[in-house]
């Protein structure tokens, strides 16, 4: 459980020696998650793989959240344990161990399961053992074009995998459905549009579908020109009927959208070598994004509790271990002074951070805190700040 604090900058004199920290803001993720749900014309499922810390779990069911896009039989005990069935959950990993399947159904509800494969619909059947109260969801590749991070090439059905999966499933489904995911931090709503229309036309050529689910990839906004997730919206609206699917159910499977912007990582400049700066937190602890995503986050420094200003300069970031993979490639624009012994506050931080920790080298899991203090690193919409 995470301790309560006031303000990042505030903490300085009483952490300085306990760095790295996760600094949550609950307020923001409930804001964020109002303002998602508000704007999306379907269900909203969590992709719990992006932070499944307690708190931030907490914050995103306090902002109206009540469905969880899950991977494993892990995330599904832990939702089932710490909100009972309260929630709903969509097992939507396209490849499942059949005792993780069997408990799902039989022990925590879960009816809702994604394929991609005949064998993994025979698996999904055996597992249930028959069930006809399924709802059965053909995951379809789609080019990741326009995302960050690319997805394609693990999972998805080709067109006519997908025609000829969907005529299989169902006999067995009380529902059916299609997904698919455009990558992730895509910042092209046309990428959802030609999705979509790729969905209509394998539901036109299997006699149609229940529900859509458009899953995950919409942006966080690490700079200020990505997109709002309303252009997303709008986008997808206009697909949808394009498509001819207006009359299904949609969903959606956010992650990143809804906490990347509720926290930061706090970290120790530990050497400067130049323009390099060697820090307590890296790849294999909180700020692995800042290697995939690259030099795209907010970051600050502070030294004394006090915000560090004046002329700035591009640094590089090495993390603490012995493996120089573990370096964060800039150009980071920091104040030309920073030194040993200050912290730098890495901004835009809830997303794929404390969620791929490792304990690599025997470097200790950072400790979390939630601050009450405003997002000072937000690069949009002072609506989602005002209501935080």
């Amino acid at each position: 459980m995470a301790e309560w604090l006031g303000s990042a900058v505030a903490l300085h004199t009483r952490v300085a020696d306990a760095t790295p920290l996760v600094l949550v803001r609950p307020r923001q993720i409930r804001a964020r998650a109002q303002r998602v749900l508000a704007a999306f014309p379907g269900e909203v499922l969590y992709a719990v793989k992006c932070n499944d810390a307690p708190e931030v779990l907490d914050a995103l069911v306090a902002g109206g959240i009540r469905g969880f896009d899950v991977a494993s039989i892990g995330e599904i005990r832990n939702l089932r344990q710490r909100f009972g069935e309260h929630i709903a959950l969509a097992f939507m990993h396209p490849v499942k161990p059949a005792p993780a399947v069997r408990e799902a159904y039989f022990a925590h509800g879960v009816r809702r399961f994604a394929f991609d494969h005949p064998d993994e619909l025979a698996r999904i059947r055996a597992a249930t053992d028959g069930a006809g109260d399924l709802e059965l969801v053909v995951r379809i590749a789609v080019s990741g074009e326009g995302s960050a991070l690319p997805l394609s090439g693990k999972f998805g059905a080709t067109p006519e995998e997908a025609v000829a999966l969907l005529r299989l499933a169902r006999p067995h489904a009380r529902s059916l459905g299609l997904t698919f995911h455009v990558g992730s931090q895509c910042t092209e709503p046309a990428s959802f549009e030609r999705a979509i229309a790729l969905a209509g036309e394998i539901a036109r050529r299997a006699g149609g579908i229940d529900h859509l689910d458009v899953g995950g990839g919409f942006p966080a906004r690490y700079t200020g020109s990505e997109p709002a997730f309303e252009s997303f919206v709008q986008a997808i609206r206009r697909a949808v009927q394009r498509a001819g699917l207006g009359h299904v159910r949609l969903a959606c499977e956010p992650g990143r959208l809804l906490v990347a912007d509720g926290a930061s990582v706090l970290t120790r400049v530990e050497l400067r070598r130049g323009h390099s700066l060697f820090l307590d937190d890296g790849i294999y602890g909180n700020l692995a994004e800042l290697r995939w995503l690259g030099p795209c986050f907010p970051i600050r420094a502070l030294r004394d509790g006090r915000v560090l200003h004046g002329p700035s300069a591009d640094f590089e970031l090495f993390g603490p271990t012995c493996d120089s993979i573990d370096s964060m490639p800039g150009p980071h624009r920091l104040p030309e002074g920073v030194r040993a012994g200050d912290l730098l506050e890495v901004g835009m931080a809830g997303a794929y951070t404390w969620a791929l920790r490792t304990r690599f080298n025997g470097f200790p899991e950072a400790r979390r805190l939630s601050v009450d203090d405003p997002a000072w690193y937000l690069r949009e919409d002072p609506q989602v700040a005002r209501a935080a």
